[in-house]
């Protein structure tokens, strides 16, 4: 958002929080990513990329939204996984509003029963039916009759935000059960995350992409230091990647480093863009055995 975004009635501007909550991989980043019209939320096929809390901040004239990406629920198996869940627990406690996503495949709608215990809350819950664009709208409204006789949701909305589909209807319906109140963050924001955070994030998003199928779900990225050089235009970035074990650390260094070179290119010239600014990026690689159990190492990641 910029700093245009004018406030034009105080008395009846609203400001609150959404939690976005659902299932590893039904589109919660992709739909922070579309409503705010920015990349905010690193995104994959592969489940559980989000491992934290993620604010995104929606600014216009008559609202200020607070959207809380969150880490998937289900069923953990590590302390990093115990502490992705409690995440999203608090965050849905915590929120005006609830965006309980489930995901619309080509065979209908996965359905979540399991998932709707973390959701039993006073709190406005709304089911936003996500990748709707994969079927028919003729497949859509049973679906939505069925959930609506239910009686647990204020709203049942389809969106896909691959296809920009009812995303600006999804917010206008939104902004009425948000509280009245001013904005808690200035008006051109659109995220309270460090940029340490982001640079951390983008370079892990590379290395899902990089190696798919060998290391998803192994490697965390640490910045250990990030100078900036205004007068230069120029950021100076250290990161450590840890994997959990040596084979790992050998398959993302690639043959003759070849693959953590083109790692930290991509990650270089998307930082660039976001920074405007000339980027010199360092990465290496330490294997950490079993720091998803590691209360030492999840700490200094930011996963508590």
């Amino acid at each position: 958002m910029t700093d245009k975004t004018k406030i034009e009635n105080r008395n009846s501007f609203r400001t609150g929080s959404i939690a976005l909550v659902g299932r590893p991989n039904v589109g919660k980043s992709t739909l922070l990513n579309r409503i705010l019209g920015e990349k905010l939320a690193i995104v994959s096929e592969k489940p559980q990329t989000t491992r934290t809390r993620i604010l995104g901040i929606r600014n216009s004239s008559d609202a200020q939204v607070l959207l809380i990406d969150t880490p998937g629920l289900h069923k953990p198996d590590t302390k990093l996984n115990q502490t992705m869940v409690r995440t999203a627990v608090n965050v849905i406690l915590d929120a005006d509003l609830i965006f309980l996503l489930m995901e619309m495949g080509k065979k209908g709608l996965n359905r979540d029963e399991e998932i709707m215990g973390y959701v039993k809350t006073e709190t406005p819950l709304f089911l936003v039916i996500t990748k709707a664009d994969l079927v028919p709208r003729e497949a859509l409204l049973p679906v939505i009759e069925e959930y609506s006789k239910r009686g647990v949701f204020k709203e049942i909305i389809p969106v896909s935000a691959l296809k920009n589909e009812n995303i600006d209807r999804l917010m206008e319906i939104a902004i009425p059960y948000l509280p009245i109140g001013p904005p808690l963050f200035p008006l051109d924001e659109y995220t309270d995350q460090p940029i340490r955070f982001l640079a951390s994030e983008i370079i892990r998003e590379k290395i899902i992409q990089k190696v798919y199928q060998e290391i998803p779900y192994s490697t965390a990225v640490h910045i250990e230091s990030f100078e900036e050089y205004p007068e230069k235009k120029q950021v100076s970035i250290r990161a450590v990647i840890y994997v959990d074990r040596s084979s790992q650390k050998g398959i993302l260094i690639g043959h003759k480093g070849a693959l953590l070179k083109k790692v930290g290119t991509e990650a270089r010239l998307e930082l660039e863009k976001i920074l405007d600014a000339k980027v010199y990026l360092e990465t290496w690689v330490e294997v950490s055995e079993n720091w998803k159990n590691n209360d030492q190492v999840l700490k200094s990641l930011g996963y508590e």
